[in-house]
């Protein structure tokens, strides 16, 4: 999952530069050459946007990964169904779809700096509101106020690094994926601790990651008023899509090694009249995407309760939550290089859907037992998601035509995602266990690799397939 997150869901103004997640750049910082983009501002305002930056990114997913290990209290504590208890790990995907798609919008006219201060605010107070709620509706409303937040910033982080650090795209993308992941990981395992520590309720174990929400406000309210992030980038913000955070440039290279017949648009803009919905392979990659972000949110808010119902601690399942999304760090550094020399990225897709079905096998049979094989297994199915966004950049031969299929992809999938968490809590309550969430979650994984199989094939949507 993302720990889905993700775990989108960076970047310069063409798509086919960005860097895949927690991947550093291989090549040593040099001093651009005469005539390279230079750093946009002064060198005090460019440290205060790379600490902004950071402490941004560590607030991206506390809100999502620390409820799971807590879900339990708090749906004791608010009176909560799991039918209302899977509709908050499904409003993730509903707010990325939603909120995500008016970043740019929003960067165009009052700049990215200034809108990711909006993001920061939200954050923070809808993490303070969360545990002051006192029904599930007032805890659901102050959720999505966050997560909107989190969208928009998450959307215009690449925007940021192609604005302040165009010399520097790769070293600072990689900067802010670890802190990302960091922030996931962290939340899932210290949040329990650190509730029991804070005197065991779950409404201040919750609050607590308000405090750094507010942290993150401080450095984005200075570099918002400095001249030159009232400026934005408008062709930047224009190609900014929701959790489209860094795989391209193992996308890039793959479309600069891949056949394309004499006279292809590689590098230009898109064929005109490309009609996204009619193709095929279109299609294949917004299902594909979907089900990979359904798998990953379910992960992520019903994994923790899964192992907790088995006997497993409040605590060690929140680490074990932690493991599974860690698990993205290492392994979105090698997936993505992976993908772009194959020209099929079907054994990918089938090797992570494997891994997916036997942690589900193991949750079934042996959930106690063998709790941490599955979260580490479970860990690497998750990582569809920097796959799905390489495979994004190599159905096109052109940087706008990556742009057009990334944005309907990504929009289709989130909005495809959002059953599949809610129909879990649903299924849980109907039946009382977890085998019946699980045969669903195994339907889900078979459909994701008949998806990813379609999706993996060695086309373009220029051909119409």
């Amino acid at each position: 999952m993302a720990d889905d997150d993700s775990r989108n869901s960076a970047t310069t103004t063409e798509l086919g530069t960005r860097t895949a997640p927690g991947r550093p750049s291989a090549t040593p910082a040099v001093p651009p050459p005469p005539g390279a983009a230079a750093p946009a501002g002064p060198r005090w305002l460019l440290g205060l946007v790379a600490v902004g930056m950071v402490i941004a990114a560590l607030n991206l997913r506390p809100a999502i990964s620390g409820l799971g290990p807590l879900l339990e209290e708090v749906r004791r504590g608010l009176h909560m169904n799991g039918t209302v208890a899977g509709l908050l790990t499904s409003v993730p995907s509903l707010c990325f779809a939603v909120f995500g798609g008016l970043a740019p919008r929003l960067a165009r006219r009052r700049g990215a700096a200034f809108v990711v201060l909006g993001g920061m605010v939200a954050i923070a107070l809808g993490l303070a509101l969360r545990p002051l709620a006192g029904g599930t509706a007032t805890f659901l409303a102050a959720t999505m106020l966050a997560l909107a937040g989190i969208a928009v910033s998450n959307v215009l982080m690449p925007v940021v690094v192609k604005h302040w650090f165009p010399d520097r795209v790769g070293s600072m993308t990689g900067l802010y994926s670890m802190a990302l992941a960091l922030g996931t990981a962290g939340a899932a395992a210290v949040t329990v601790p650190m509730t029991d520590a804070l005197g065991g309720s779950w409404r201040v174990g919750l609050g607590v990651w308000a405090v750094l929400a507010a942290v993150a406000v401080v450095p984005w309210a200075v570099i918002s008023r400095n001249r030159s992030a009232r400026a934005p980038e408008p062709q930047a913000a224009q190609e900014a899509v929701p959790e489209q955070t860094a795989e391209g440039e193992a996308a890039t290279e793959a479309r600069a090694t891949r056949r394309t017949p004499a006279g292809s648009t590689a590098g230009t803009g898109a064929a005109p009249g490309l009609r996204i919905t009619k193709s095929p392979t279109a299609w294949a990659l917004g299902v594909f995407f979907g089900l990979q972000a359904s798998a990953a949110y379910i992960t992520m808010g019903w994994l923790p309760q899964i192992f907790r119902d088995a006997g497993v601690s409040a605590s060690a399942a929140g680490v074990m939550l932690a493991v599974t999304m860690g698990m993205g760090v290492p392994l979105s550094f090698v997936l993505p290089k992976l993908a772009a020399r194959m020209r099929h990225q079907g054994p990918l897709v089938l090797a992570l859907g494997v891994c997916g079905l036997a942690g589900y096998a193991g949750l079934w049979f042996a959930p106690a037992a063998g709790a941490w094989i599955w979260a580490l297994v479970l860990g690497v199915s998750n990582c569809a998601f920097p796959l799905a966004l390489t495979m994004i950049g190599m159905r096109s031969r052109s940087n706008a035509g990556v742009v057009k299929l990334s944005a309907f992809a990504q929009s289709t999938g989130y909005l495809i995602s959002i059953p599949g968490p809610l129909l879990v809590g649903s299924l849980h309550d109907l039946s009382g266990g977890w085998h019946l969430p699980l045969l669903l979650m195994t339907a889900l994984m078979l459909a994701q690799m008949a998806t990813g199989l379609l999706a993996g094939r060695d086309r373009v949507i220029e051909e119409g397939r």
